[in-house]
């Protein structure tokens, strides 16, 4: 009996002083629960059963085969305690029940200033999903969804919902519902994410004062849509090849005093679409090449553009829903850059058009009640469209720039040619026949 005891006090003593990623070797959520607050647990290049959910400050490191796998039946991580830090971990296979009351997800964080970087994800309803969790960072992740499948069977690849104050930096996302969702969401920085094969790249819902800056919307249904929400900052991003049927690379729905400055909209169906929204500034961005560069609802006031370059566009800019009110194309005595689509003259040289550009069109009458209509806006018929409206005088104003920009090359009419023409007229009117004779060697007499 005696010596039965002193195997089991060693056997004990032997379990007692494994090391912690022993352990995690055995049973992830063992080592997790055995761990001393702030320990580090670094795990091999093993799969290791899901569905753990973390409930103390602590690190986990992998490796590059390190793979956590759910059961298919819930989170395959759940984040419960603050400061917790995950890394270069693959992540795999959670329920991707839609009809349940909890949304589940890869890495579902329930707390405030975590680290989670160079993550995995695929599998997954959603990605990362922040439910009421603050002053995190989640960066360098790669979350895949599952592409060309049922979009509703899927969730987001970043899901925020009422969190605040969270950096979202350098992630990629692909073939999600939609690339990341904010919801009730406030003073999030979203910086140098790329979003593709998605939806939406971004869906913004009733969430103020966020920034976004250097991310890449490419090749999704819709780059960005900002709908009900205030003071969001937009710079350097780039909103390019978004295309589907009534698709954009940004568009603004109830959005208000929205600061949309440095950014490229090329190749998409709208570069900007602009619906019952009030006092947006959109500035030195780059429109180019899209079926229509601006489509502003008359709905929508109070929209400041100047110093952007919208050009090359097949449609540079529409008013649709009724003429808009108060809205403005210039600040301060600078309009727009709208490249070859307005050739304009600078005599003086100020890089700013001899005179303001108003430009009319009848296309918002198909455009209003149509839906396939952008579809058709480089055929021929659309400009023949045109030109028998114009002749009808059945064309409404879409905008005037009072001070156009003459910035772009080749976007001037030569100056010198100007002034020649400009000289050879006064001539004729100055001095009539007579100047003409001498000019052109009859010696001015009468014969």
């Amino acid at each position: 009996m005696k010596k039965k005891l002193l195997l089991l006090f060693f056997f004990s003593l032997v379990s007692f002083s494994v090391p912690e990623k022993k352990w995690a070797a055995e049973s992830l959520q063992v080592a997790i629960d055995s761990a001393k607050e702030g320990a580090v647990l670094t795990l091999a290049d093993h799969t290791y059963k899901g569905n753990i959910v973390i409930t103390k400050k602590i690190e986990i490191i992998g490796s590059a085969h390190t793979v956590i796998q759910g059961d298919g039946n819930g989170n395959v991580i759940s984040i419960k305690a603050p400061h917790v830090k995950l890394s270069h971990l693959t992540v795999t296979h959670s329920s991707m029940n839609r009809n349940s009351a909890e949304e589940y997800a890869g890495i579902k964080i329930y707390s405030n200033g975590n680290t989670i970087d160079h993550i995995t994800i695929s599998d997954c309803f959603h990605g990362i999903y922040l439910s009421q969790a603050h002053h995190n960072t989640i960066s360098f992740n790669n979350i895949n969804g599952m592409g060309n499948g049922e979009i509703a069977a899927q969730g987001n690849g970043l899901h925020v919902y009422y969190a605040n104050n969270n950096t979202l930096t350098h992630n990629r996302i692909e073939g999600t519902r939609d690339g990341m969702f904010f919801e009730y969401a406030n003073h999030n920085s979203i910086i140098a994410n790329t979003i593709s094969g998605t939806r939406y790249g971004l869906h913004y819902m009733y969430s103020d004062a966020n920034d976004f800056e250097k991310n890449v919307f490419t090749m999704n249904m819709g780059g960005a849509a900002v709908m009900n929400s205030n003071s969001i900052r937009m710079k350097n991003n780039q909103f390019v090849f978004n295309y589907g049927n009534r698709s954009f690379g940004l568009l603004l729905l109830q959005a208000n005093h929205i600061n949309i400055e440095d950014n490229l909209f090329y190749l998409n169906e709208r570069g900007l679409y602009i619906d019952q929204s009030t006092g947006n500034i959109i500035r030195h961005n780059r429109i180019i090449q899209n079926q229509i560069g601006i489509e502003l609802w008359a709905s929508s006031s109070q929209q400041l553009f100047t110093l952007n370059r919208i050009s090359e566009n097949t449609i540079p800019a529409v008013t649709l829903g009724g003429k808009g009110t108060d809205n403005s194309w210039s600040l301060h005595g600078k309009g727009n850059d709208w490249g070859s689509t307005f050739p304009l003259p600078d005599l003086n040289q100020n890089g700013i058009g001899d005179f303001p550009i108003t430009y009319r069109s009848s296309l918002h009458q198909l455009m209003e009640g149509q839906e396939l209509t952008p579809l058709f806006l480089k055929s021929p018929a659309i400009k023949i469209y045109e030109k028998i409206n114009a002749l009808l005088q059945k064309e409404d104003i879409m905008f005037t720039d009072p001070h156009p920009l003459v910035t772009g090359k080749g976007n001037s009419i030569p100056a010198l040619f100007l002034v020649c023409t400009a000289l050879f007229a006064a001539v004729i009117l100055l001095k009539g026949r007579q100047w003409l004779c001498i000019i052109f060697g009859k010696n001015g007499r009468n014969r």
